[in-house]
Order: structure tokens, then C-alpha cells, then sequence
């Protein structure tokens, strides 16, 4: 079965022709992210190279450059990578990396969501003792992912910062009174004008036009467009048919969801998913990070049917990634524990989607940090406090590298993940089933394909044990279940499966020459 998956996967990135890419030992690299993706095969991994490989000597969760400790860069990125090969993941997502505001900002470093240029990079990312230019540093990075097969995602942010409302009014959406309109709660940033429907802001998509030219520029396989709904679908189709005369294989994620339903400002436009999708974005992030709030297991398989219809009611493919949790999500631990953290791995490894994880997930990291909205010792902005959202990874100071020591979920994430690469041509080209069981808290699930098939069972109950009976057609005591992610092993009779399940527990099991329904 396995050596059956591994010629798939060699003969799959045969067929792809985008564009290509030198590296300075002769190879090139070939972008394929749009199809890895629209095929459910992306396991994707979000960093924010400010605090990615960030060296805290001190333990003290700041980085103190007069101490001799060192923020993230991109040269210091590098030495990570391996780690996230080895680990399985195929594609990253890197956070903003334009340069943020320091006018009425939030935190010490400033959000890199703040961005005060859309066609420059953030020097704070600058490796001081490295002869490269920061866009040769950025580069380097880029090529060295290429080089380990790690497809590259840049994110778009959404708005501009203070600093450049006032280089440049005349981008910003303005109130009755004149003044910047302030989107949400987001006191750090400006709403962007990019129009309407009818008519587009040229000097809006001009400044995102520079951001594709350099994203494309620096090595980047695709964007993630921050709060997509905030520009016109016209906006964005322009802008994503201008990227793919460049490469056709570019992929785009839209931040958008199908439960978001209300606008962030009454001053701007809003875009639902659907349009967004119709405009040429490849993909969404769904409503997954709703799972901590379904207590039955049909909650669960409405998302998956709602996610599979929707591949087909476009002209093209779409797809969706796993959005359990997000830089903008409250660290899984914090919300049912360890169990829930592992929950997410193996749904990410098995359902019909792309896989997503934030940095320091995988070693349980709640993301408190004890000097959270504390007045500051230094600072490089005009905030003079440590802002930050409780239990979200930091995306506002100079602070320490995520990730914490938790070595048993750190070793279920590998195999989540490397699991998922292995069965990627059964997500692709196989047959989803709903199993039927017995308790509505207790999930269970069939991919088939090949005459393999995986059974996923999963207790939504994070408080009590559960019992549940789960029936697979034709399903019998002559085969064989191997257990692949597993604490109690369920026990078939009569034809059927009885399985116990503790709080939280997900349990993945393989079966060869065996398809459901067969």
C-alpha cells in the first residue's frame, strides 16, 4: 500500500508546469501549490519569522537586543526548515513580512498586520551580520524551503497602518467626519479604499499589484489574503488573473468564512466567501475553528458535505484548509486541553481538506505570556506597553520562539502529519462515508480508495468517557484493522464496532484490501 502511494505521489509532481525557479546549484524549482492544494495534499504551517527561530538566552520571553538576544530573521529562519521537513509539513504560511507602523501602534515591535508599505520588506527581519541585502536575505530564505520541497504561501495584509494614512490619505476610506475609518476594533490600522463592484481604487490595486510583483519576485508559491471580504470581488479577480500571466500555478487563500455574514465597517465593502471564491480564489478557511463548540457528531459531517459541494459549483476546483485553530484562534489547549490539540492533527490528516497549524501547536503552547500588557523597559514603537491577545501567539512584540516541550504531542503531529502525506492520493481520489453510530457526541468516518480504507472514530465529549457502537458495511472479522493513532483498541462483534472512547479521544485505524460498501 505504502511503496503504491509513494509512485503516486512521484508521478502526481511529474505532471506539473508552472513556472520555474533557479537554485544556485542548478536545480529548479517548479511551482506546484495550486494543485497540491485544489487536491486537498497541502500541509501547511503558519510562522511569523519575528518570533520563528527568535533566541530568548534568557528565558525571560522578550527579546532584548541589548542583552545580545536575537529576534527572528530570515537568515535565521533557514535553520528551522529542516525541522519542518522532517516533520512532514510541504507548504508554510509566512505571517506579513512588510514593514509595520509605529504611529498609535499596538505592542513594542508593532503588529505585522500593520503595514506601512505594501512593496517593501520589514528590515526588522534583517540579519545585521549577514553581507545580503534584506530582499537577498528574504530570498535566501525562499530558495532554501524550494530546496527542501517547502512550497511558500506570503500573506497580503488587509490594511494599511497609521504611518501610511498619513504618507497617504488618499488611500483610506474616510467617515462623516473626514476621518481614517478604523475597521472592527483594529485601533492599529486604517480601512484601504479599494472601491467597489462598479469601480475599482487604481491606486489601492496598485499598491497590492506591487505586493504580488514582489511576493512573485522574492520565490512565494501563493498568497493568503488578510480579511479578504474588505475588497470588492472585482478587486480581487483582477488581481489574481494579473498574478497567474505571471505563474499559473500561484494559489490564493482567502481568510473568509462561510459563517462570517457581517461586515467589519458600515464605511467599506463586504465580500462573502462565495463571491470571493467565484472571483478566482483557490480556496477558504471554512468554519473549522467552530469544532470546539459542536457537541454532535453531525455538526462535523454537515461542514465536510458543505465543503465537498463546494468544489463542484464552481467553474473551477476549490478546496478549503483546516482552520481548527489560527493565529487569531485561542491556543487548542486552552480550550479542552491537550486532547483537543491531538484531535486537531488527526482531523486535519484525514478529512478532505488541507492541513493547517500555527507555530507552536504541536508542543502544546498556550501562548500566555506572563509580561502580556505590562508597561515595557524599551520600546520601538509609540506604545509603551507589551500588548498582546491572551493565549494567541504573539504577533506584536519581539518575544520568544512558540512552542513549549510537550514530546508526546509533538510526536502525534509528526505522525498526523506524515500520516496525511502518505493517504493524500486517498483524500484526492477517494470515497467519503459517514459511518453510523450510536452516540451523537461520537464521530465516525470512512475514506476508501484503491481497495484500502481508512476508519476515523472520534469522541467530541472533552468532559465524560464515551461508549459508542459503530457499524461499517461489510465490514468483517477476517480483515484486519491496524491501529494507527490509537489509546483503546475498539473490538469488533457481531458485526460491529464497539469502542470506548476517554475525553476527547480520536482514534484512526487502516484496513487493506478492504473498501467500505464493497
Amino acid at each position: 500500500m505504502f511503496k503504491k502511494f509513494k509512485i503516486a505521489l512521484i508521478i502526481l509532481g511529474l505532471t506539473f508546469l508552472p513556472c520555474a525557479k533557479a537554485f544556485a546549484s542548478g536545480q529548479v524549482w517548479v511551482n506546484d501549490l495550486r494543485k497540491l492544494f485544489l487536491s486537498n495534499g497541502a500541509s501547511i504551517y503558519e510562522l511569523n519569522i519575528r518570533t520563528f527561530n527568535a533566541n530568548d538566552t534568557d528565558g525571560d520571553g522578550i527579546i532584548e537586543f541589548s542583552e545580545g538576544e536575537e529576534s527572528g530573521t530570515f537568515i535565521n529562519a533557514i535553520e528551522r526548515l529542516d525541522e519542518l521537513k522532517e516533520s512532514g509539513i510541504n507548504t508554510i504560511h509566512v505571517q506579513p513580512v512588510t514593514p509595520v507602523g509605529k504611529t498609535k501602534a499596538l505592542g513594542t515591535a508593532g503588529s505585522i498586520y500593520a503595514a506601512s508599505s505594501f512593496n517593501t520588506l520589514n528590515p526588522q527581519l534583517k540579519d545585521k551580520n549577514s553581507p545580503l541585502t534584506l530582499e537577498n536575505q528574504a530570498r535566501k530564505f525562499f530558495t532554501e524551503a524550494h530546496k527542501r520541497k517547502i512550497r511558500v504561501i506570503l500573506d497580503l495584509p488587509a490594511c494599511g497602518s497609521y504611518d501610511l494614512y498619513l504618507q497617504h490619505p488618499e488611500l483610506f476610506v474616510k467617515d462623516k467626519n473626514n476621518q481614517p475609518v478604523v475597521p472592527s476594533d483594529w485601533t492599529d490600522v486604517r480601512l484601504l479604499n479599494a472601491g467597489t463592484e462598479d469601480k475599482i481604487n487604481r491606486d489601492v490595486y496598485n499598491l497590492y499589484k506591487g505586493f504580488v510583483d514582489m511576493a512573485i519576485d522574492l520565490g512565494a508559491d501563493g498568497i493568503r489574503a488578510d480579511v479578504a471580504p474588505l475588497k470588492p470581488a472585482k478587486f480581487w479577480k483582477e488581481l489574481i488573473d494579473y498574478s497567474r500571466k505571471k505563474d499559473m500555478q500561484f494559489m490564493w487563500l482567502a481568510e473568509s468564512s462561510d459563517s462570517w455574514t457581517t461586515p467589519l465597517s458600515n464605511y467599506g465593502v463586504y465580500t462573502p466567501y462565495n463571491k470571493l471564491l467565484e472571483a478566482g480564489f483557490d480556496g477558504y478557511y471554512g468554519s473549522w475553528f467552530n469544532l470546539k463548540d459542536w457537541k454532535k457528531a453531525s455538526d462535523l459531517y454537515k461542514h465536510v458535505k458543505f465543503n465537498n459541494e463546494l468544489r463542484t459549483k464552481f467553474k473551477e476546483p476549490k478546496s478549503v484548509i483546516g482552520s481548527f485553530t489560527t493565529h487569531d484562534e485561542i491556543s487548542p489547549v486552552l480550550v479542552n486541553g491537550i486532547p483537543y490539540s491531538d484531535m486537531i492533527f488527526w482531523l486535519n490528516a484525514t478529512l478532505p481538506l488541507n492541513a493547517y497549524f500555527v507555530d507552536g501547536i504541536q508542543t502544546g503552547d498556550n501562548y500566555v505570556y506572563f509580561w502580556a500588557n505590562k508597561k515595557a523597559s524599551e520600546t520601538y514603537t509609540d506604545d509603551e506597553y507589551y500588548f498582546a491577545h491572551r493565549g494567541k501567539i504573539d504577533i506584536f512584540n519581539f518575544s520568544r520562539k512558540p512552542g513549549l516541550t510537550n514530546q508526546v504531542l509533538n510526536d502525534s503531529f509528526i505522525s498526523a502529519v506524515k500520516f496525511k502525506n502518505v493517504i493524500a492520493p486517498m483524500i484526492a481520489n477517494g470515497k467519503f462515508t459517514i459511518l453510523k453510530s450510536s452516540n451523537p457526541a461520537v464521530f465516525a468516518y470512512a475514506i476508501s480508495h484503491d481497495n484500502t480504507t481508512v476508519l476515523v472514530f472520534g469522541n467530541l465529549n472533552f468532559s465524560d468517557i464515551n461508549e459508542s457502537i459503530i457499524k461499517v458495511p461489510k465490514y468483517n472479522d477476517k480483515l484486519i484493522a491496524i491501529p494507527i493513532k490509537i489509546n483503546s483498541v475498539p473490538v469488533f462483534e457481531d458485526n460491529k464496532f464497539k469502542a470506548k472512547f476517554k475525553p476527547g479521544e480520536i482514534q484512526v485505524l487502516l484496513v487493506e484490501d478492504f473498501n467500505v460498501g464493497k
